[in-house]
């Protein structure tokens, strides 16, 4: 999950090993991509469903890795960071002052059926962690604008004081369907509480292979792993079910799957069905929720998902049987 604890750190940290500087091509084709993730081109997400139908709504949301809507200022630094061959695509401070994300509907977009879904996954979140949602008091800067744009369900990383509106979109559908299914609904909201995704982790490769040769080509980027002086997993597994990680298919070109996990475990990688008891303990952790840090919580948690049919077994899987 944001992941992975996956809070934004640091812009202008090296990684892993010295800088190799790009080429002006490479840096020219990595900008335009990331131009591409932040312009409203029109596609709507039922065009790229039936493109890649076995991908998630959210990885079918032509944002940065499937729907992640970058700042402007986030697109320099990440093209500077990549020209001079470093990665460091977080930032820190991302918590939301007081624990507390204000929100506001765009107005005339979504019916009262579509408003209860999306609050209905609030109350889930407040339920399960210390955070709680209030809605934006007149004058406010600061707070998560929702809308139903048709492109996709996306959403601004975290919290940033110079940004203003944050934006959430959701592609206005029947609730438990597309962008308004209850865990999907969830995984944008928890990257508007700071969190990327879970296959972004610095330990990623010990668990998953990505077959690059199935990747949409200018997509690869949408793959990027990120060290351990960057980002943190807050002392919880990795895990192939939360509902942060991606799917097997995600930027797939040609059916096959891009992701191969490299053990076996039970359940679905990057189901949405549900979401897991470390994705509300990453979560609680982020914000140290009390008693989210104590071994008791932990290990409850681990009880937890041998009940949800989830607990990763370390057995080697040969890859042959996915490609």
């Amino acid at each position: 999950m944001f992941q992975i604890g996956f809070l934004l750190c640091l812009v202008g940290l090296a990684v892993g090993g010295p800088p190799v500087t790009k080429t002006r091509e490479e840096i020219e084709s990595f900008k335009n991509f990331l131009e591409r993730s932040r312009t409203a081109n029109g596609v709507r997400l039922s065009e790229r469903v039936l493109a890649n139908p076995l991908a998630s709504a959210w990885e079918n949301s032509g944002k940065f890795e499937g729907d992640i809507l970058l700042d402007d200022w986030q697109v320099e630094a990440m093209v500077q960071e990549f020209a001079a061959g470093r990665n460091a695509y977080v930032w820190p401070n991302t918590k939301w002052p007081d624990n507390t994300i204000v929100y506001e509907f765009a107005s005339g977009v979504f019916g009262s059926r579509q408003q209860r879904a999306i609050t209905n996954a609030m109350r889930d979140i407040e339920k399960n962690t210390c955070l709680r949602f209030r809605q934006r008091r007149s004058g406010e800067f600061n707070y998560v604008r929702i809308t139903g744009t048709r492109d996709g369900c996306y959403a601004s990383i975290g919290y940033w004081p110079e940004r203003g509106p944050h934006t959430l979109n959701l592609a206005r559908d029947t609730p438990g369907i597309g962008c308004f299914v209850h865990t999907t609904i969830i995984h944008e909201l928890l990257h508007v509480i700071g969190f990327f995704h879970m296959q972004s982790t610095y330990n990623r490769d010990d668990y998953v292979r990505v077959m690059w040769e199935n990747v949409f080509p200018g997509m690869e980027h949408n793959f990027e792993r990120y060290e351990s002086n960057i980002v943190q997993n807050l002392g919880v597994p990795y895990e192939y079910t939360s509902c942060m990680h991606y799917g097997p298919y995600g930027f797939s070109v040609n059916g096959k799957p891009t992701l191969v996990p490299l053990h076996s475990f039970q359940g679905v990688m990057g189901q949405q069905d549900y979401v897991t008891q470390y994705d509300w303990l990453r979560a609680r952790r982020h914000y140290n929720c009390p008693g989210a840090w104590s071994t008791d919580d932990l290990e409850s948690q681990s009880e937890t998902l041998e009940n949800e049919n989830v607990k990763v077994v370390e057995a080697p899987v040969e890859t042959e049987n996915y490609v």
